[in-house]
């Protein structure tokens, strides 16, 4: 019994800590069904900004699910995410990026799905492009949004 605790629980409850590292800041939300005993059904609107590109937020619309699970955390949210990454302040690059990384992610379900949004330097174009997708555990899903903030031709985009 100790060694099942170890293998699957703790690594379990890391993960799950790990997973509330990134913070969404709410920026609206429109209700989509009503429900009698909890909240609606509804799409909200968050704000991540790039933690390591200064002056780049993106905005993420998806399906939050209500209801009693809803309200408990237990519902499992609907795998369809959109993005929309824009430059609001003077952008400026304080470490070297990675081609590729995994800038945000957020639980959709209590154990196994993740939104998730990864970063990808375009260096031919001078861009960074976003994508967000979800997945789960056994099966994930093909459904994503693509997003794409040009960089001034006189930054350079520093990579790792």
């Amino acid at each position: 019994m100790k060694n099942l605790c170890a293998r699957f629980l703790l690594p379990l409850g890391s993960a799950m800590l790990l997973a509330s590292v990134a913070h969404a800041e709410v920026i609206g939300s429109v209700d989509t069904a009503f429900i009698l005993i909890g909240p609606d059904h509804k799409i909200v609107v968050e704000a991540y900004d790039d933690p390591k590109v200064d002056g780049v937020t993106c905005y993420v619309s998806r399906a939050k699910t209500g209801g009693i699970k809803g309200a408990f955390g237990l519902a499992e949210d609907k795998a369809e995410a959109s993005i929309a990454c824009r430059q609001v302040g003077p952008i400026s690059f304080p470490k070297p990026l990675a081609q590729q990384e995994e800038v945000f992610s957020e639980r959709l379900s209590v154990l196994f799905k993740k939104l998730r949004i990864v970063r990808v330097v375009d260096s031919k174009r001078n861009a960074l492009v976003y994508l967000t997708y979800s997945d789960r555990l056994v099966d994930g899903s093909p459904k994503n949004s693509v997003t794409a903030v040009p960089i001034d031709k006189a930054i350079a985009i520093p990579l790792k």
